[in-house]
Formats: C-alpha cells, sequence, structure tokens
C-alpha cells in the first residue's frame, strides 16, 4: 500500500493517560472483565465466555504485544491500571462501511471498562491516538463505526469531530459510520 498501515509509536502518552503497546500481565483481571461484561460489550456482539478472553490473554502475553498493529492498552498513566483498549487501524474491505471504494482506511476504535465511564477516557485516548497518527501518516479519512442504537459512542464521535455519513447492516444490526480528515487532529 504505499503509505505506513498505522502507528508505529509504541506508548502514547496524554494528561491522564498511556496508550502502550504491550499487554502486562498485572492487565489480566482489566482485560478478562473488559470482554466479559454484558455492559460493555452491549453493542459490540455482547459478553464472551471467560475461558476464551483468558486464552485469548495468554496468548497475546505469550506473543508479547497486542495482538495488531494498531492496538494499544489504555493504562492509567500514574498506576499503570488497565482501562480499556484502543485500535486505529485499517478497517477491511471484508467488511461494509467505506467511504472509498478501495476501502482499507484507517478506523478508530475503543472499548473502556465501566467503572471508567464518564470520566472523558475514551475521548482523551482517541485525541491522543489521533494527534499521534495525524503527525506521522499522511492525511486521509478516519473512519469510526458504531451501533446506531449506541447513542454514547455516537455523541462521542461527534465531540471528536467526526460526522456520520452513512448506515448500513452489520452483526444484526443497524451500523452508522462516521469520518474525519486525519488532518483536523494535527496540533
Amino acid at each position: 500500500m504505499g503509505q505506513l498501515c498505522t502507528l508505529s509509536a509504541t506508548e502514547i502518552p496524554s494528561e491522564r493517560l498511556l496508550l502502550r503497546k504491550a499487554l502486562h500481565d498485572a492487565d489480566r483481571e482489566g482485560f478478562i472483565e473488559l470482554y466479559t461484561d454484558p455492559e460493555v460489550q452491549a453493542y459490540i456482539g455482547g459478553p464472551q465466555p471467560r475461558s476464551a478472553v483468558e486464552q485469548r490473554f495468554d496468548a497475546v502475553i505469550t506473543a508479547n504485544t497486542t495482538s495488531s498493529a494498531g492496538n494499544y492498552v489504555i493504562a492509567d498513566n500514574a498506576t499503570d491500571r488497565f482501562i480499556g483498549t484502543l485500535m486505529l487501524d485499517r478497517r477491511s474491505t471484508d467488511h461494509p462501511g467505506h467511504v472509498t471504494e478501495d476501502g482499507e482506511k484507517l478506523e478508530l476504535g475503543y472499548v473502556l471498562r465501566r467503572s471508567a465511564w464518564g470520566a472523558g477516557f475514551a475521548f482523551e485516548a482517541a485525541t491522543a491516538a489521533l494527534r499521534a497518527a495525524a503527525d506521522e501518516l499522511p492525511d486521509q479519512p478516519v473512519l469510526l463505526v458504531t451501533q446506531t442504537a449506541n447513542k454514547r459512542s455516537l455523541k462521542l464521535a461527534t465531540r471528536l469531530g467526526f460526522r456520520p455519513i452513512s448506515t448500513f447492516e452489520e452483526f444484526g444490526a443497524e451500523q452508522t459510520l462516521c469520518t474525519a480528515p486525519l488532518s483536523m487532529f494535527r496540533i
């Protein structure tokens, strides 16, 4: 593809958070809670069985990195406590919801533990990742896809500067595709 696929940074600091590539042993319970919590997973496929999440965690720890180039752990800057995950990677052409025919545009996603909701952490983590991407990658559209019923996520997308451009059906529910130019996150 001629352009970097995603961020090369292994750590991205912000005022209260640290986005880091490495998953630590101490992240285990937070990671398991994140993927097994029915409220957290309500709009993204539902909770996963604890045994499957434990196996995935163990596989990622063994590999000594997050599972994909664009995946980051969101951790508290002061305590390094696991808060959630952030993904800034290419949206596969296998999925619906694209702004160009060739697909493969940057897509932002995030999931936070319920105990971290309402504190502005998703906004702060997303802003930090998008600023890092704007400094490192060529200007391009960034996508954010969320279930239309997830009003909190749509509100956050708007606050970040994304605008809804279409809806489509995926995973048995209506999804909203939002986009923003990466250049708007340059400082």
